[in-house]
């Protein structure tokens, strides 16, 4: 009889599962193709979407002024459109007055600027003569304005200066035409932003839900009121400056007083930090040629009257107007320059006002406690005032008074 060992199931029966191959672990994930793609595809539209946006930042920001000049000008559009007048012939009547006047005044100091140019040439050998003498007979020196004039004319630098003068008029050309083609796209924009007031406003409220929309209406308001108020302030400011300006300049006998008056007074405010120095320093040179000396009285009065400006003038005009803090507004100054460089200078108080207005409605606020240490006073005794040193003190006033 013959035994048979019985085989096991496991050693027997052939394996089911088919052999991998020896670079089965190695191969690429399916979905890996497509992710680099979509990365290659976001990083391509990424470096296409920043070179858009560098060609194109110069139009960005002529549209920036645009805006804010059509906010600006939009009150007076509004209460002609209110008595009758079609916002498009109302908006053009707005910017031919603006522009007359800019006209005006930029005449006046350009035949100003020409004919104080022509007196201080024919009278430059005279100021020469006076300064060379007063040279020899403080310094014991032996100049005089022939040899200084025939020393000029031969020197290398005039030279230079006079051939890299006559290569830069193309330049000089090239920008004066950008800076007028500029000047024209922005005074574009901002008709077509004025007058289309409503019409912009409703297409930008269609893509919007309801309660979105009142949000962009309220901030729409607030820009347009902010900005009218820094515009008013600006120039109240400017017409207070010219007065002032236009007396001294009047008393002391400097020739164009009136021109000079709104020069200071429109440059003074309208360009930030540095506007009173710009603006002052005209005043000062053509107070000079009358005599040296009211120069300095000029100069003197321009930096009193800006610290009247900085620390009386301004903070209560501008807080009936643009309600914003003069350190606030400086900041927004500073940051405006750095972004934008002048134009952020510009736009840079009202568009921080009306962001400030904005927050300051939806922003909660809560009644501030009647404490001494909220209005600057310490309380009395000083030291801690927890509310357990509080009972303390209560206590011991109790049994001294038992």
């Amino acid at each position: 009889m013959v035994h048979t060992c019985p085989v096991a199931a496991d050693d027997t029966a052939p394996d089911s599962t088919p052999p991998r191959p020896p670079d089965a672990d190695a191969r690429m994930p399916r979905w890996l193709p497509r992710a680099m793609v979509v990365a290659l595809a976001l990083f391509a539209a990424f470096q296409l979407a920043s070179w858009a946006f560098h060609q194109l930042i110069g139009l960005l920001i002529n549209i920036l002024i645009a805006f804010f000049l059509a906010l600006a000008v939009e009150p007076a559009v509004d209460r002609m459109a209110a008595r009758g007048v079609r916002r498009g012939p109302a908006t053009g009547l707005v910017f031919l007055a603006v522009t007359v006047v800019a006209a005006g005044f930029f005449t006046l100091l350009g035949s100003m600027l020409a004919d104080q140019i022509v007196t201080m040439v024919e009278n430059f050998p005279s100021y020469l003569d006076a300064v060379i003498r007063w040279i020899n007979r403080t310094f014991r020196t032996r100049l005089s304005r022939l040899e200084i004039q025939q020393s000029l004319l031969r020197s290398d630098w005039l030279q230079k200066y006079l051939k890299n003068s006559a290569s830069g008029v193309l330049d000089v050309s090239a920008t004066v035409l950008g800076g007028l083609f500029q000047l024209l796209t922005v005074l574009l924009f901002s008709f077509y932003f004025a007058a289309d007031g409503p019409r912009l406003r409703r297409a930008l409220c269609s893509v919007l839900p309801p309660n979105r929309q009142a949000e962009v209406l309220r901030a729409w308001e607030l820009a347009v009121a902010k900005t009218g108020g820094y515009l008013y302030s600006r120039a109240l400011m400017a017409l207070i400056s010219g007065v002032a300006h236009f007396v001294l300049l009047e008393v002391l006998g400097v020739p164009y007083a009136p021109a000079l008056a709104i020069w200071v007074g429109i440059v003074s405010q309208f360009i930030p930090t540095i506007g009173t120095y710009l603006a002052g320093a005209l005043p000062i040179l053509l107070a000079f040629t009358v005599n040296p000396w009211y120069a300095v009285w000029v100069l003197a009065f321009v930096v009193i009257y800006q610290q009247f400006e900085n620390y009386l003038l301004q903070p209560r005009i501008t807080a009936r107007t643009v309600d914003i803090h003069p350190a606030v507004a400086f900041g927004s100054v500073v940051a405006g320059t750095a972004l934008l460089g002048a134009v952020g200078a510009l736009v840079a108080i009202p568009a921080t006002a009306t962001l400030q207005a904005f927050l300051g409605a939806y922003v909660k606020r809560y009644d501030v406690t009647d404490d001494p240490r909220v209005h600057g006073r310490r309380r009395r005794g000083g030291g801690p005032h927890t509310p357990v040193a509080e009972r303390l003190r209560r206590a011991v006033r109790a049994l001294r008074r038992r």
